[in-house]
C-alpha cells in the first residue's frame, strides 16, 4: 500500500533501510515489555533500574508513543498528582529547555531524546520494528512472544504497554471494546451521549443534493441512527494526529496527500459558508514558535467514525497454531495500515483543502495559511507525526473495573498505584443526521470529584487468567472512566507501577495477582510516586 505522505507507514517492514533482512532475535529476560509507548518506556526503565534484565519491543523506529509522536500540550489535570518517573520526565524537559522546574509542554524530538537516554542508561535492550505475530502459553502463564521478524521472546513476566492491548488479547485476557451501556455499571455518562462541545453551532444541510434525503449524505456523515441516550455500542472515540505546527517564516506548507479528494470536505465547505471557521481553536504554544494543533470544533482533525475496526483488527489467540496466528496478524496489520493511511489522507487533505482551494473565501485561506508544519520535527516522515493518537482501543475487564463511580467518589481504593485527575474527556464517536442537520455524538467532558486512585487490580488480569502479564495502557476501566485515565502522564505512572510489580513477580516467582501490595506501595513511594491526595 502506498503511503499518502512520503516515508509514513504504520507497519514498517522488519528490514534494514538497505533492503537487507534484519537478524531475528531470540531473547530471554526477566521482563519483556511489548510496546514502546511512554508507559512502555517507564515500565522498562523501572524494572531495569530495580536490577532486572529487560527487553523492550518497539513497534516502529521510535520510543515514547504519543508523548514523542506529536503531543506537545500535556493533559495534566492536577499537577500535584504527577509523581515518579512521569514527574522526572517533565523535569527533564525543563532541564532541556533551561528552566528551573517542571515543563509540561514538550517538542517531540526533545521527548524522544529523554526516553532514549533513560533506556540506554538503565541498560534496557530495545528492539525496533517488533510486531506481535503469535504467543504460546504454558498453563496460565505466557511462555513466549513471537514477532514477524522471526523473533522469539521469553520472560518470567510480560508487560503489555501497547495502546491497543494486542498482547493482552492474544493471551486470552478478558477485555471489551466500545462504550458500555449506562446500565452496565450504573454510569450516567455511559453509552450514547449528547455532545455539547465540538458540536455544530449553526444548521448545515447534510445531503448530497441539499434538501433531498434520498440523495444520501455527504462524506463524513453516517446514515446510522443517533441511538438512545445511555445505550452501549462498539464505537470508540475518534482518532487524530497531533501536529507540531508553526507560524514562523520557514513553516512547511500543508502537503497534498496521495489520493487527495476535495469532495470529502463538502460538509466543511458548507459549514464555512454558514459562517463558522474554527480550525486553530485548540492550537497551543509548546515552545517558541512551535505549537501543538489539536482537534477543535464540529468538523476538524478528528476523523470521526473512521476507526471502529482499529482496536480488534489484530486479533490473535494462543489456542491457534503459530502459523495461523501469524496469518491473522499479517491481515490485521494490513487492515490497520489502511485505517492509518485514511487518517493521514483525511487530516492532511483537510489542511490542504483549507489552504489551497480557490473557491473558498480568501480570508479563510489566509487564516489557514497562518500556520504550517514545523520544519524541526519528523523530517523523515514529511514533518508529519509517525504516531496516530489512539485515544482508546481495547480495555481489559479484570476483577476490578474502574468506573464513573470511582471518578465521582472521594472514598478512594485500597491499592492505588497512580492518580488520575484530568476530566473524563471522551471525543465524539459518530456524526449522524437528526432532523435534517448533522449532529456529532459522544463528546463527554466531566470533572472528577477528586484525584482518582487507579488500583493495582486494574493492571492485572482477572483471577484464573494469564498470571504473568501486566497491562499498562489498556487497563481495566469503563469507557467513561478511561476517558480520564488515558492521559500520557497517567500512562507513564501506570507503566512505572507495572514495571516495578513485574520485577517483584520475577524475583519471587509469584503470579502478578499475588504481588504483595504493601511492598509494591513502599517501592513506588520510594521512587516519588503520589498515591493519595495529590500532594508531593
Amino acid at each position: 500500500m502506498t503511503s499518502p505522505l512520503p516515508g509514513l507507514r504504520y507497519h514498517l517492514s522488519p528490514s534494514a533501510s538497505s533492503g537487507e533482512t534484519m537478524p531475528s532475535h531470540e531473547t530471554v529476560s526477566d521482563v519483556v515489555v511489548y510496546g514502546a509507548t511512554s508507559g512502555g518506556v517507564t515500565a522498562a526503565v523501572r524494572a531495569a533500574r530495580d536490577g532486572h534484565s529487560v527487553t523492550l519491543l518497539a513497534f516502529d523506529d521510535h520510543v515514547g508513543g504519543l508523548s514523542s509522536g506529536g503531543l506537545g500540550e500535556t493533559d495534566v489535570g492536577r499537577a500535584s498528582t504527577v509523581g515518579g518517573l512521569a514527574l522526572a520526565f517533565y523535569r527533564a524537559v525543563g532541564v532541556a529547555y533551561g528552566v528551573p522546574d517542571v515543563h509540561w509542554r514538550v517538542e517531540s524530538h526533545v521527548a524522544e531524546t529523554i526516553f532514549v537516554d533513560w533506556l540506554a542508561s538503565a541498560g534496557v535492550s530495545v528492539l525496533h520494528r517488533q510486531h506481535l505475530c503469535g504467543v504460546t502459553l504454558s498453563g496460565d502463564r505466557l511462555a513466549e512472544l513471537h514477532t514477524d521478524d522471526g523473533g522469539r521472546h521469553r520472560a518470567k513476566v510480560f508487560v503489555d504497554a501497547s495502546y491497543e492491548g494486542d498482547l493482552m488479547a492474544a493471551a486470552g485476557v478478558s477485555h471489551t471494546i466500545g462504550r458500555e451501556a449506562s446500565a452496565v455499571y450504573g454510569e450516567t455518562l455511559g453509552g450514547v451521549q449528547p455532545s455539547s462541545s465540538h458540536q455544530f453551532t449553526v444548521p448545515v444541510d447534510p445531503y448530497v443534493v441539499p434538501g433531498q434525503p434520498a440523495s444520501g449524505v455527504v462524506p463524513g456523515v453516517s446514515a446510522d441512527a443517533y441511538g438512545t441516550i445511555g445505550d452501549g455500542d462498539e464505537r470508540v472515540q475518534a482518532y487524530t494526529f497531533r501536529l507540531h505546527v508553526t507560524d514562523a517564516a520557514d513553516r512547511v506548507p500543508y502537503p497534498e496527500p496521495d489520493g487527495y479528494d476535495p469532495g470529502r470536505y463538502e460538509l466543511l465547505r458548507r459549514y464555512i459558508e454558514a459562517g463558522v471557521f474554527e480550525l486553530y481553536g485548540r492550537t497551543t504554544r509548546v515552545r517558541g514558535d512551535v505549537y501543538d494543533m489539536n482537534n477543535h470544533g464540529a468538523v476538524s482533525s478528528d476523523h470521526i467514525g473512521a476507526n471502529y475496526a482499529w482496536p480488534a483488527a489484530v486479533s490473535l489467540s494462543a489456542r491457534s497454531s503459530l502459523p495461523d496466528q501469524a496469518t491473522a496478524a499479517a491481515a490485521g496489520y494490513a487492515r490497520r495500515e489502511a485505517i492509518f493511511a485514511d487518517h493521514i489522507r483525511y487530516q492532511a487533505g483537510l489542511l490542504h483543502y483549507l489552504t489551497s482551494t480557490r473557491s473558498l473565501p480568501s480570508a479563510i485561506r489566509s487564516a489557514a495559511q497562518a500556520y504550517g508544519l514545523a520544519p524541526g520535527e519528523f523530517a523523515e516522515t514529511a514533518h508529519w507525526p509517525h504516531q496516530l493518537y489512539i485515544r482508546e482501543a481495547r480495555r481489559m475487564v479484570s476483577d476490578y473495573v474502574i468506573t464513573q463511580h470511582d471518578a465521582t467518589s472521594r472514598s478512594g481504593v485500597d491499592d492505588p498505584v497512580a492518580l488520575a485527575s484530568y476530566v473524563m474527556d471522551s471525543h465524539n464517536a459518530k456524526r449522524v443526521v437528526v432532523d435534517g442537520r448533522p449532529v456529532n455524538e459522544g463528546n463527554v467532558q466531566h470533572p472528577l470529584a477528586a484525584p482518582m486512585g487507579v488500583p493495582y487490580r486494574a493492571l492485572v488480569p482477572r483471577t484464573g487468567e494469564c498470571s504473568n502479564l501486566l497491562v499498562a495502557s489498556a487497563i481495566s476501566a469503563s469507557h467513561v472512566a478511561f476517558a480520564s485515565v488515558r492521559m500520557e502522564p497517567v500512562f507513564m505512572m501506570l507503566g512505572e507501577a507495572a514495571g516495578c510489580a513485574a520485577g517483584l513477580a520475577a524475583t519471587t516467582g509469584s503470579g502478578v495477582r499475588d504481588v504483595d501490595y504493601e511492598t509494591l506501595r513502599k517501592q513506588l513511594l520510594a521512587g516519588g510516586a503520589i498515591l493519595s491526595g495529590g500532594v508531593r
